[in-house]
């Protein structure tokens, strides 16, 4: 199984928001953190604000953060919502032209090792990747600590 670079992304989007907390972000501080391009970040923003996981908002006071709680975000649910297919071989697929489909055993297999796949990530929470990792991540994305004080 092999994930797009789109749900990739968009895992580490949510991730990067998550870590941001209460503090808004910007399309071009996420590039810039993860080095991919400004327009594949807006164009995975776009899709994440209108699946109801962030909210964009432009403008002055505008910016970038979480719709939801983080432990509501669950794993299974982002990657079903962001791969635009799982064929994982050629039957599973529209343009079928295998020949040995008709006694071929071996869509049944795939399809137990691919619910096998999203009961593992079922079980995972967005707010299971932050955990005790909040302040290493903090460090590794370069957001500085909240200022508790003002």
């Amino acid at each position: 199984m092999h994930l797009t670079s789109f749900t990739d992304y968009s895992i580490r989007v949510l991730l990067y928001l998550a870590v941001k907390g209460e503090e808004r972000a910007t399309i071009d501080e996420i590039a810039s953190t993860y080095n991919v391009s400004r327009h594949h970040v807006m164009k995975i923003v776009q899709e994440l604000n209108q699946k109801g996981y962030l909210t964009a908002l432009r403008g002055k006071h505008g910016g970038l953060w979480l719709k939801r709680d983080p432990a509501t975000i669950r794993l299974g649910a982002l990657v079903r919502d962001t791969e635009p297919e799982f064929g994982l071989v050629e039957c599973f697929r529209d343009q079928n032209a295998c020949v040995i489909t008709p006694a071929c055993r071996l869509p049944p297999v795939l399809n137990e090792a691919l619910e096998a796949f999203f009961a593992v990530l079922d079980r995972y929470t967005l707010a299971d990747l932050l955990d005790e990792r909040l302040p290493q991540l903090r460090q590794l994305l370069r957001i500085p600590a909240l200022d508790v004080t003002t």
